[in-house]
């Protein structure tokens, strides 16, 4: 049984999908032991709580600097005793104590089809304004591993959507999850859960 526990800063649409691809078997032999937020007024929280899942606040604001902060994140993930750390919308900077403790195990989902609009600056609605700027005609999902760049983690699943000439912002990110983020993330989750997932020279395998 593959035990995750999943960080989300904001609405939980990524860590909501998890839950449904459980309930629904397209994600199996997988638990989820715990959603952590740095905010306590993330829906994210209301989400697993509803779905009977530990919800747990874990604010910068609650300590006295950043280091102690670190310490208390790691801690809690793992006190849980988790395989798999998510990352589904976390808007903090991991700390390298947790990327090396949780090497090639914990993944994060982006919004384009990096190396595309990633990296610092890139995230939520930002990387949608960039795409329709630069005027791309295809963007995406991407999910990867987490190292200690931004964005720079070995690639696990890439799903490319269309992007349409009338498209906002707003609109693309919506698609975007649908026919991407929702569907490439349970299914890294199921593939991790079943060691169908590999890392050779900073490369991702996976097992048909």
């Amino acid at each position: 049984m593959l035990k995750i526990a999943v960080l989300v800063s904001g609405g939980g649409t990524n860590l909501q999908a998890i839950i449904d691809s459980i309930a629904d078997g397209r994600i199996t032999d997988t638990e989820i032991k715990v959603v952590i937020s740095n905010n306590p007024k993330a829906k994210a929280l209301e989400r697993a709580a509803k779905a009977g899942i530990e919800a747990v606040c874990i604010s910068p604001k609650q300590y006295a600097d950043r280091e102690l902060f670190n310490d208390a994140l790691l801690e809690a993930v793992n006190a849980r005793g988790v395989d798999l750390v998510v990352l589904a919308g976390f808007m903090v900077v991991v700390p390298e104590k947790m990327i090396k403790a949780y090497r090639n195990r914990m993944i994060n989902i982006h919004p384009s089809l990096i190396p595309s609009f990633c990296g610092t600056g890139y995230y939520g609605l930002h990387v949608h304004e960039a795409a329709l700027k630069r005027g791309v005609k295809i963007s995406g999902a991407t999910v990867h591993f987490v190292d200690e760049g931004t964005d720079t983690g070995p690639i696990i699943m890439q799903k490319p959507v269309e992007v349409r000439p009338d498209d906002t912002p707003e609109v693309l990110q919506r698609r975007i999850m649908e026919q991407a983020e929702w569907q490439i993330m349970p299914k890294v989750i199921d593939l991790i859960a079943h060691d169908k997932v590999h890392v050779k020279d900073g490369r991702v395998f996976v097992e048909a």
